[in-house]
């Protein structure tokens, strides 16, 4: 089935789907690599003198590793990747900037890229002269470049703004211009690197409308390279995940989604201890954020895995360095990273330590109350505030590397709420039962009122 043949219902491609339309993308066994500088060479002399010391003067860095996939017509597909991965030389090579040292790169169709701004712009040129300029650089005639600049200069809210010289456009104008050009230009396939969060909130939401309205063509490609899970889960067909140069994963995108948000929090926790480590070589005496000679270790991290559903339990581990000889507690709060704010905390006196020193205590926190998102333990540790039996003093606070980050995934949940509708529900009843079930709480809350005022008034 063409997509010419396709009805309005079923025209919009989808993981299902997708492999029904032509290849419009074709990597295959893409390799490339940089020299990089390691002998400066002031001359000829020099060059010929490293040459003859067997000396290259330079290192080479392999930045991308056999990579195969392939793109669909009407797909929109996602690429994301740690910084250094290799995502944006691959759009590069996609784009005809870069040429694969090994491999090819096979595009059927115009070829829109959005990879730097400003490429393609000259600041003594107006904006008119400057959509002009940039429409050629994408090989668009000038009939063409006629034919769509009203679209652009609509997109882009700058019609009072045309016939000024570009340098004279805030930063904001010239994002708003330089994305309109590429996403209003009528190529067969748009390469998109980091461009979701350009302009104000109102232009992202026109952004975002026609992100939605694209990605229902069935005639529109679209390669979009992102850090954003959001906008990989709310446009994109299929993603895939480049790490270290080479494709740990393709396919859908909560799977892509997934796996990325693991090798981000197992990186982070590789950083935590390779800068523990390297702190503990050195000798250094200065302490972490929220951490002082009374408290000097504190620090919160996972034994189960990072990536948990919410049927799981996650356990965690608190060590801790205290030797002062009053009593104190550990207070652990949950944060809700995504949608803000604290979801839970144990209070300040419920969790009292029984040893002092430097000890490691152990905990677990039942998940099944929770949507998918990304959470933060932060411990606190606090001992009791004179005059005070309810309160405590923070003595220190396990913060940034200290701090321990997990994820709940669940195919169940959704991403919006905190708490799941297996956990908490809304059920609509009747009037009638909630005229009665109303007038016996408020006879309840008379009742329990009567028998407060009536333990007053007893005399002693």
């Amino acid at each position: 089935m063409s997509s010419k043949t396709m009805s309005a219902e079923t025209a919009v491609i989808n993981i299902k789907n997708y492999q029904e339309q032509p290849v419009i993308l074709d990597v295959n066994h893409v390799t490339k690599s940089f020299k990089l500088p390691t002998e400066q060479a002031s001359g000829l002399k020099q060059a010929f003198i490293n040459w003859t010391k067997g000396i290259k003067g330079y290192e080479l860095q392999q930045v991308l590793k056999d990579v195969t996939f392939q793109v669909h017509q009407g797909e929109f597909f996602g690429i994301v990747g740690r910084n250094g991965g290799g995502k944006s030389t691959l759009l590069k090579l996609i784009s005809q900037i870069y040429y694969p040292d090994e491999g090819s790169i096979d595009v059927r169709g115009k070829l829109v890229p959005f990879i730097e701004l400003g490429v393609g712009f000259n600041p003594e040129l107006t904006g008119r002269e400057n959509v002009y300029l940039n429409g050629a650089l994408l090989g668009f005639s000038h009939d063409e470049i006629d034919a769509m600049y009203d679209d652009i200069v609509e997109f882009a809210e700058l019609e009072d703004f045309m016939d000024q010289k570009l340098k004279n456009y805030s930063s904001g104008m010239q994002v708003r211009l330089a994305f309109s050009v590429a996403i209003k230009a009528q190529g067969d396939v748009l390469v998109l690197d980091e461009v979701l969060a350009v302009g104000d909130e109102a232009f992202q939401r026109k952004c975002d409308d026609f992100f939605t309205s694209i990605r229902k063509d069935p005639t529109k490609t679209v390669v979009l390279v992102t850090h954003d899970m959001g906008a990989i889960k709310r446009y994109c067909t299929r993603a895939m995940f480049l790490q270290d140069g080479e494709v740990a994963v393709i396919g859908d995108r909560e799977t892509v989604a997934e796996r990325y948000t693991l090798a981000n929090l197992e990186a982070q926790q590789r950083e935590i201890s390779e800068k523990q480590h390297r702190q503990l070589e050195e000798g250094r005496q200065e302490y972490p954020n929220g951490l002082s000679a009374r408290c000097p270790v504190l620090r919160t991290y996972g034994i189960s895995p990072l990536m948990l559903t919410s049927d799981d339990t996650f356990r965690f581990a608190v060590e801790y360095d205290y030797n002062e000889p009053e009593e104190f507690y550990l207070a652990i709060a949950v944060h809700d990273i995504r949608r803000g704010g604290i979801t839970f905390d144990t209070g300040p006196r419920k969790l009292k330590m029984k040893k002092h020193g430097h000890q490691t205590v152990y905990f677990e926190l039942p998940l099944h109350l929770f949507n998918n998102g990304e959470f933060r333990l932060i411990t606190s540790l606090r001992t009791p505030t004179p005059g005070d039996e309810l309160m405590t003093d923070a003595v220190g606070i396990a913060l940034d590397d200290n701090a321990c980050t997990f994820v709940v995934r669940d195919p169940r949940n959704m991403d919006y709420a905190l708490i799941n509708t297996r956990s908490l529900q809304i059920q609509q009843i009747t009037e009638e039962q909630a005229q009665t079930a109303a007038e016996e709480q408020r006879d309840e809350i008379r009742s329990r009122t009567d028998d407060s005022s009536r333990e007053e008034t007893i005399p002693e």
